[in-house]
């Protein structure tokens, strides 16, 4: 038992648990209306891991999650690897002011993460398929950023719980 414990990191269960917990929200069925405000779950909490542990949660987690939720949502196979791996290059270029910023300038520099995820998604939906995107489209983002402070302090102090580094 101990040499499995000298292999895995701790709470590296805990760390892909609560992306898969952000894949399954990603697919959980709401109604219509409520369906266009939710957040990408899953880019949120590759956000928050990848601040705050850059060494474990990175652009190759990115690729693999985006390809997940792809295929969970049957989109082009790529597109959102593509958008969160931007997105978290992003992040592990910046994690180091980011993590010493207020919350709500951390906030904002989440929506424009989330925002690049839909810009590419704007983009692939026009390439590929010729639709336009209306107003709530965009809503996604700030749902988003409204979330931020409460998912960041929930995995903050389940981060600190597990001891996780």
């Amino acid at each position: 038992m101990a040499m499995a414990e000298a292999v895995i990191p701790r709470g590296t269960l805990f760390l892909y648990l609560t992306i898969m917990l952000g894949l399954i929200l990603q697919v959980f069925p709401l109604p219509h209306w409520a369906d266009q405000l939710r957040p990408q779950w899953p880019l949120l909490i590759l956000i928050y891991w990848s601040m705050a542990l850059p060494h474990r949660c990175g652009i190759f987690t990115a690729l693999i999650v985006g390809l997940f939720v792809d295929v969970m949502l049957d989109d082009l196979l790529g597109q959102h690897a593509l958008a969160y791996s931007l997105a978290i290059y992003i992040v592990m270029t910046t994690y180091k002011r980011l993590r010493l910023t207020p919350m709500w300038q951390q906030a904002v520099a989440v929506f424009l993460l989330l925002m690049i995820e839909r810009i590419v998604s704007a983009i692939v939906l026009g390439a590929t398929r010729s639709q336009t995107t209306d107003a709530l489209f965009w809503l996604s983002p700030l749902t988003g950023m409204l979330l931020w402070p409460w998912l960041f302090i929930l995995l903050r102090d389940l981060r600190r719980k597990f001891r996780m580094q």
